[in-house]
């Protein structure tokens, strides 16, 4: 009777485990982390096929007070994805997920958590954190890439950015490179996404902080596109699909724009697609924001009273080299002189741009008598293929030593408090090795 129950219990541990790998097996790719504010945070997670989804989550220091999400069943329709807002939570507080498909619970090799933002104002000094930043993510698929030389590569940069605890990742667009058989169809764009966001090297990235994203143009469409593209609203309902931001759109503005606050940092992230006249149009007045997005980005820099002011966008913003789609090209350059000089005529110190697209990683910085300090922080490439001439280009405004030509990525820390709060940004190649820093001191 004992050797029957002993072959009993093992049996039933064997079917046990199986079932356990067979419904992760299901998982194409997350769980990811959305975004996380003082009592809210979003997680999301993708299928391979229809299946029950649900989470459930605990504070880091008390297991017993364990929480459950409601069950989704993902949809073809919706790429199989599933987003879960979980609510009323504890500020300032670490949660352990875990990741039930059809009421089985999933193991992955990493840990898998959260934190909630501090309650901070009246109650001390501000609250020091970091975050990772970086551009550009191919991801090759042979069938459907351009001949020759993979452009896509060094996957391992994904690992090395989830070796650094951060409290988020901000993804500054060409996170998912839109091809010839993907942009005019939803299956494509749902294909192309669903493919790089699979990538093994970029999972435990994904899982283990906060994740907010902006888009350029190979998320919205074909390289170089523009408000005309046909197929937007398609490619915005993907980048809705597949990403948690607080928001897409602001008010009765419609596109990849948002924006959340993080401690004592304000953070517009802009569309300077959804928007923007084409590069090959001969007009004055050209607009890469819209005029509804430029004025909604005027009003916040003027009535936000954080310590800085970061804004979020593909293309290199205080770069005179007049190179591909950086503001200073294009015939664009009028609209870039207008946002300079209206943060220098009402006098908004503490504005720092954060941007992508040149595939190289550089720092800018435009310093007048008597004018607020305006900063540009370009970090790119991460596995796109890296533009070795950046080097080259004739930037009036880079400041000497800031530059790396090889993929990268940035690590972001804003420490300090009162008059001594700074930014501190470090460059990172794909390798982990440090290439240059910048301190960026509050004014």
């Amino acid at each position: 009777m004992r050797a029957y129950t002993r072959l009993s219990l093992l049996i039933i541990l064997v079917c046990s485990n199986l079932h356990a790998i067979a419904q992760a097996s299901l998982l194409q790719s997350g769980p990811m982390v959305g975004y996380t504010d003082m009592v809210e945070a979003l997680l999301w997670v993708q299928t391979k096929e229809a299946a029950e989804v649900s989470f459930t989550y605990f504070p880091a220091e008390n297991s017993d007070e364990v929480y459950s999400t409601k069950t989704l069943i993902t949809a073809e329709e919706e790429a199989f994805t599933a987003k879960f807002e979980l609510k009323a939570l504890k500020p300032g507080t670490k949660y352990i997920y875990q990741l039930y498909l059809n009421h089985q619970l999933v193991d992955f090799p990493y840990p898998t958590f959260f934190e909630t933002q501090k309650i901070w104002r009246w109650r001390g000094d501000e609250p020091e954190f970091c975050f990772l930043s970086a551009s550009c993510a191919y991801v090759n698929e042979t069938e459907f890439d351009r001949p020759g030389k993979p452009y896509g590569g060094d996957y391992q940069v994904f690992k090395n950015m989830a070796s650094h605890p951060t409290n988020f990742m901000l993804w500054l667009g060409d996170n998912v490179y839109l091809r010839e058989p993907d942009w005019n169809s939803r299956s494509g764009v749902l294909h192309r996404y669903t493919h790089t966001r699979s990538l093994p090297e970029m999972q435990e990235l994904l899982a283990t902080r906060a994740n907010y994203a902006i888009w350029d143009d190979h998320d919205f469409g074909p390289n170089d596109s523009d408000k005309g593209f046909y197929n937007k609203n398609m490619t915005l309902e993907a980048f809705e699909l597949f990403w948690g931001n607080p928001t897409y759109g602001v008010g009765d503005i419609k596109g990849a724009i948002t924006s959340f606050q993080y401690g004592d940092i304000d953070f517009f992230l802009l569309d300077n697609r959804w928007y923007r006249d084409p590069d090959k149009l001969h007009k004055e007045g050209k607009t890469m924001l819209g005029n509804a997005q430029l004025e909604w980005l005027f009003d916040n820099l003027v009535t936000s009273e954080a310590n800085f002011k970061v804004v979020a966008m593909g293309g290199q913003f205080l770069s005179d080299a007049n190179q591909y789609e950086m503001y200073s090209a294009d015939g664009f350059n009028d609209e870039r002189l207008k946002i300079i000089k209206f943060i220098q005529d009402q006098g908004i110190k503490n504005v720092v741009f954060i941007t992508g697209d040149v595939h190289f990683s550089e720092a800018s910085v435009l310093r007048e008598e008597g004018m607020p300090t305006i900063w540009d922080v370009t970090l790119s490439t991460m596995s796109s293929g890296p533009n070795k001439n950046g080097d080259q280009w004739k930037n009036s405004y880079r400041i000497p030593g800031k530059i790396y030509t090889d993929r990268n990525f940035g690590l972001i820390k804003v420490t300090g408090s009162g008059k001594d709060r700074h930014i501190e940004v470090s460059c990172f190649s794909k390798d982990n090795e440090l290439k240059w820093e910048l301190n960026i001191p509050k004014e």
